[in-house]
């Protein structure tokens, strides 16, 4: 170890101050309990907690922060607990996706502005994770992300109930009558039976995945639940080895390259993952600098089968992927097959190469092997283009339904997801299972935050008779977690006057998912007489922090981040006041 008493370290401006200003900083600090030892230029550790009881997937990290600090004290570090924002989708209205960025900004304030020398991120629900990658990021102290892991498989009457997926399904029983009120009050006390985020292939535990495929968790540890023991082990893991890469100086400018997200993107194809990992990954790269186009979602899965058969697309969940042998059996399948950077740094100061070395499959059902894929190549995230979406839109084809990728059919449009809600259920609703069904004006700006709302439920009169999936075409998101043959991030989005605001009802709209297209069957001229009728809607905010997002917020395709948050700000000691 280092010579502790070592003055270059960023937290002995702070505590190895002389006079007034070292005193104040730290007796302060003594007011805790902490002794004069601890001062003495050892690594001093922030751990990041998104815990909160408004934010379920994310209530137990409290607990798991005492296993990191046990961590970096076995370190011979100082560790230090403090709190940040928990954006969790399962409350927060309209979306926690308004609220990314908000968390970003702090977490990267929070880091900046106190004595640390380096910080674990403590995340669970889909949006802390990205949010607290990208704080760090633009700071660029060593940091490893710790996320809090899937809740355990639900069980409902002898089978696997998977979070957010059985949502949709279960709704659609419901709709059907295949399911009563009292039945389904039962079924959701099922669903989420223990501590943890989604145990789906949903965007929480996409995301956790996409952090370790990074680079930024250690291997192996997305993928154990949240209450098993070895997730306090991998916490304190992650204690003992952020000292490390202090001491290393491993930081994520080192960690975050070019190569390391081609493994990001590609290891979400294999695992089937969600959506939402495009815009997280793109805003991510967007801190770093590094030049991430949507078109690369597209070009570097082409090759990529989905591996993973777990819901949405498949049959299995998280604790079974886990003890299948997790996120380092399905990349070292990839690594064999040529289909990975083995050469990437990671938090572990290894390669991605010498972290997968050991990882074994342990059950084929549930990862299966490259030679005989769940899926074949070329079913991950497929990235479209035309009239109706010039800057691109994405679909995921492992939850479409693959007769409905080359489609043909009349618009229904609707100026709003509640719009779209409202008559839903009207057994005269003007559609069949041809109408493709447009909800427009849920993009960044216009909703805003781009919510979770673009795999609206089929209309009732469509269930009953039978049908179970149709296109869909919005410019908001979908769930992780969700299914169906659904466009999304339709880029520009309808708000800014994006060809989506265009679109009337009977509109022939075509989807060609193997052509990569999605366009409207109208002529230019016609689209063009349009365009000058189109008024944008009026400003809703005047002031505060959505005022802030509307203004200020970018489309899809750049990750919906704020464009003065793009490029790192770096960790350099803000000024002494005392």
């Amino acid at each position: 170890m280092t010579d502790r008493r070592s003055s270059s370290r960023r937290s002995q401006a702070w505590f190895g101050a002389q006079g007034r200003s070292g005193m104040l900083y730290r007796s302060w600090m003594r007011n805790q309990g902490f002794g004069h030892e601890v001062f003495d230029g050892r690594p001093v550790i922030g751990i990041a907690t998104s815990a909160s009881e408004l934010a379920p997937c994310n209530a137990h990290l409290t607990r798991v922060a005492e296993a990191v600090k046990r961590g970096v004290w076995q370190a011979g570090g100082l560790p230090l607990q403090f709190p940040t924002m928990a954006t969790g989708e399962t409350l927060m209205r309209p979306t926690a996706m308004l609220y990314r960025n908000l968390m970003a900004m702090e977490v990267e304030e929070l880091i900046r502005a106190n004595p640390l020398d380096g910080v674990v991120l403590l995340s669970g629900c889909d949006k802390t994770t990205p949010a607290m990658l990208m704080g760090a990021a633009s700071v660029d102290l060593p940091a490893v992300m710790v996320t809090g892991g899937p809740m355990l498989n639900g069980k409902y009457r002898g089978q696997d109930v998977g979070s957010g997926t059985h949502v949709w399904k279960f709704e659609e029983d419901l709709k059907t009558g295949r399911m009563t009120e009292e039945e389904c009050f039962f079924a959701e006390g099922c669903m989420a039976r223990s501590d943890g985020h989604c145990m789906t292939m949903g965007t929480a535990s996409t995301m956790a995945c996409v952090a370790e495929a990074l680079g930024m968790q250690l291997p192996g540890s997305a993928a154990w639940p949240a209450v098993d023991s070895r997730r306090m082990e991998t916490a304190q893991a992650a204690g003992r080895r952020i000292v490390g890469m202090v001491e290393e100086e491993l930081r994520p400018s080192r960690i975050l390259t070019r190569e390391a997200f081609e493994n990001a993107i590609r290891v979400n194809a294999a695992i089937g993952g969600s959506t939402n990992a495009v815009i997280h990954l793109t805003a991510l790269a967007g801190r770093v600098g590094v030049e991430l186009g949507l078109d690369d979602f597209d070009r570097l899965v082409r090759e990529v089968p989905t591996l993973v058969n777990l819901m949405p697309s498949g049959t299995y969940l998280m604790e079974d992927f886990c003890y299948a042998g997790g996120l380092p059996a399905v990349m070292a399948e990839l690594l064999g097959g040529g289909l990975l950077h083995g050469g990437p740094v990671t938090v572990t100061g290894r390669t991605v190469a010498e972290n997968t070395a050991p990882a074994e499959r342990v059950d084929s059902d549930v990862i299966t092997p490259l030679d005989a894929p769940f899926q074949p190549a070329g079913t991950g995230i497929a990235v479209l283009r035309g009239n109706l979406c010039p800057d691109g839109a994405v679909i995921k084809q492992s939850a479409a339904s693959p007769h409905l990728l080359t489609h043909r059919g009349p618009a229904r449009v609707f100026d709003s997801p509640e719009a779209y809600h409202a008559v839903a259920d009207d057994p005269g609703l003007d559609v069949d299972e041809n109408t493709v069904i447009v909800i427009r004006n849920a993009g960044p700006k216009g909703y805003p935050g781009m919510p979770e709302v673009s795999n609206v439920p089929l209309p009732a009169k469509l269930l009953k008779a039978g049908i179970t999936d149709m296109v869909r075409v919005c410019d908001g998101r979908m769930s992780g977690t969700g299914y169906g043959t659904v466009v999304l991030h339709v880029t520009p989005e309808a708000a800014v006057g994006g060809p989506l605001a265009l679109v009337r009802d009977g509109d022939p709209v075509v989807l060609d998912v193997p052509g990569r297209a999605l366009r409207l069957d109208v002529d230019d001229a016609e689209l063009a007489r349009r365009r000058q009728e189109w008024t944008p809607p009026a400003e809703r905010y005047v002031s505060g922090y959505t005022w802030l997002y509307t203004q200020h917020v970018e489309q899809a395709d750049r990750g919906a981040d704020f464009g003065f948050l793009r490029g790192g700000r770096g960790h350099e000691v803000p000024r002494d006041s005392h």
